[in-house]
C-alpha cells in the first residue's frame, strides 16, 4: 500500500472520487487528505517502537553527536559500552555535574541538545546506542524520511493504520461522528504494535 492507495481507500469509505495522483495536487480534498496522512503517520510512528524504525549507532567519539534521524532512545538499557556494560541515564544537569565530579565504576550518560555525554568520557568511545529513528517513510529508491512527499511513498509501520488514521481525522474535520472510527484505529494500533513485537 502507498500513500495514494491509502487515501483512495478512505475516499471509497467517505464517498469521494478516487484520485489518479494526490501529492502536489491543487484539489482541496487532496491537500486535506495529504495533511491528514502526514498527521496520522507522525502519530503512529511516535506511539510505538516499530521494528523497522529501530536503529543502532556506535560512538566513535565522546561526546557523541546524535544521528540526524534520532528521535528517542529505546526503552530500557539503550546505551552500553563496547565491553557490554550498561550506562545509566542522568536526566538533569545538576545530577550530571555530580556524576562527572565523582569517580565511579558505573558509567553514565546525559543528553544535552544534540549530544550524548558520557562519564567517564573514555567509556563512551565504542559505546552502542539503540534508538528509534524519526524516519517512518520509505520512498524510491530507498530513501528514508519523516515526511510524505510522493504518491508511492510507503510506511515503516503497517500501512493499513495510515488509512484508519486518515479516516477518523477526516470525519472529525467534517463534523461527522468519528468515535467508532477512532476506536477501531486505536484497537488496530494496539494489535499491530503487539504483532510487530512478536506478542500477538
Amino acid at each position: 500500500m502507498t500513500l495514494l492507495s491509502a487515501i483512495n481507500e478512505v475516499c471509497d469509505i467517505v464517498s469521494l472520487d478516487r484520485f489518479d495522483s494526490i501529492y502536489g495536487s491543487n484539489d482541496p480534498n487532496a491537500q486535506t487528505m495529504v495533511a491528514l496522512a502526514q498527521e496520522a503517520g507522525e502519530e503512529i510512528s511516535r506511539r510505538g517502537d516499530w521494528r523497522r524504525m529501530l536503529k543502532q549507532h556506535v560512538a566513535i567519539l565522546s561526546p557523541l553527536t546524535l544521528p540526524a534521524d534520532y528521535q528517542r532512545l529505546t526503552p530500557g538499557g539503550a546505551v552500553c559500552s563496547a565491553s557490554g556494560v550498561f550506562f545509566r541515564p542522568i536526566t538533569n544537569s545538576s545530577q550530571w555535574a555530580t556524576a562527572t565530579a565523582t569517580a565511579s565504576a558505573q558509567p553514565y550518560f546525559f543528553l544535552r541538545g544534540s549530544q550524548m555525554l558520557f562519564s567517564p568520557a573514555s567509556a563512551g568511545v565504542g559505546a552502542v546506542v539503540d534508538y528509534v529513528s524519526k524516519n517512518w517513510v520509505l520512498s524510491d529508491p530507498y530513501e528514508e524520511r519523516d515526511a510524505l512527499k510522493a504518491d508511492d511513498d510507503t510506511t515503516f509501520f503497517p500501512e493499513r493504520l495510515l488509512g484508519k488514521g486518515i479516516l477518523w481525522r477526516w470525519k472529525r474535520q467534517k463534523g461527522l461522528p468519528f468515535d467508532d472510527s477512532l476506536a477501531e484505529f486505536e484497537a488496530d494500533l494496539l494489535q499491530e504494535l503487539n504483532a510487530d513485537r512478536g506478542a500477538s
